[in-house]
């Protein structure tokens, strides 16, 4: 659920068409106090603020995982493990097309069996994650998402697009995270006050899978380092003070290892 991302460039830079960034100034701008749309075009809603991807992970939910983390949460919760998605201004504008081709592309080449939705809040992006959503069941995919907001209250709400997703959704994670009840029994579960919904029938509370052990996945790649998953709760921060190590002459052991 965490995620982490350490750019080893000290400068980085994203070039996005104009009328792209026009779109998504909008799109913020419409942004209620509640995190949702208010009178945006319809013809908008295939672009999508993309906080980041990974296309295939067994951290973020039952067997191998798309997952997308939205940018932009209009809650607060005190401990956030995301607290860089936040914001609802930053994340890279993502056309809703180029975000299912990427899916499909995961499922041929990588056996992904589902799809995680997370944030940022992922209700806050209802329309462009119902529709990610929509397109994982067509393929025969599972969704699973994690909101702050509880289901009760999603329920009562009046946007059809929030109804759309919870339509599409087989597992949910509700609650607000809080950082002094920590879950240390159920799998993938942030803190003891947030419930499962099981809202299909694709998955069971008495699968094995929700008491293993939680695990962190590490990935290095040319645009840096980036750790998602659960980490113990003594270990949660240990990488937050991760840089890259100064290239010499004279190369250590460890280094030489971490390059292999």
């Amino acid at each position: 659920m965490g995620l982490l991302r350490v750019p080893i460039s000290a400068w980085s830079c994203l070039i996005v068409p104009s009328t792209l960034l026009s779109l998504m100034n909008l799109i913020r701008h419409n942004l209620d106090n509640k995190g949702s749309f208010a009178a945006v075009p319809a013809s908008l809603m295939d672009i999508v603020s993309i906080a980041h991807l990974t296309p295939c992970t067994e951290a973020e939910g039952p067997g191998k995982r798309f997952a997308v983390w939205f940018q932009g949460c209009p809650l607060r919760c005190p401990g956030c493990c995301n607290p860089e998605f936040l914001p609802f201004r930053g994340g890279t504008p993502t056309r809703l097309k180029d975000l299912i081709a990427q899916l499909q592309q995961a499922q041929q080449e990588l056996g992904i069996t589902g799809i995680t939705l997370l944030g940022g809040e992922p209700f806050a992006h209802a329309a462009g994650a119902a529709g990610l959503a929509e397109a994982a069941q067509e393929r025969g995919l599972t969704v699973m998402v994690f909101t702050g907001y509880l289901l009760e209250d999603l329920r009562a709400r009046s946007e059809s697009a929030i109804a759309e997703l919870l339509a599409q959704t087989d597992l949910l994670v509700d609650g607000p995270y809080d950082r002094t009840q920590p879950d240390t029994r159920r799998r993938w579960i942030g803190s003891q006050n947030q419930r499962i919904h099981f809202l299909t029938e694709r998955y069971r509370a008495d699968d094995p899978c929700w008491q293993q052990r939680n695990t962190l996945e590490i990935r290095v790649s040319h645009d840096g380092i980036s750790v998602n998953g659960f980490p113990a709760h003594g270990a949660v921060g240990l990488w937050k003070g991760w840089q890259r190590p100064t290239r010499t002459s004279t190369r250590t052991e460890s280094e030489t290892e971490t390059d292999s």
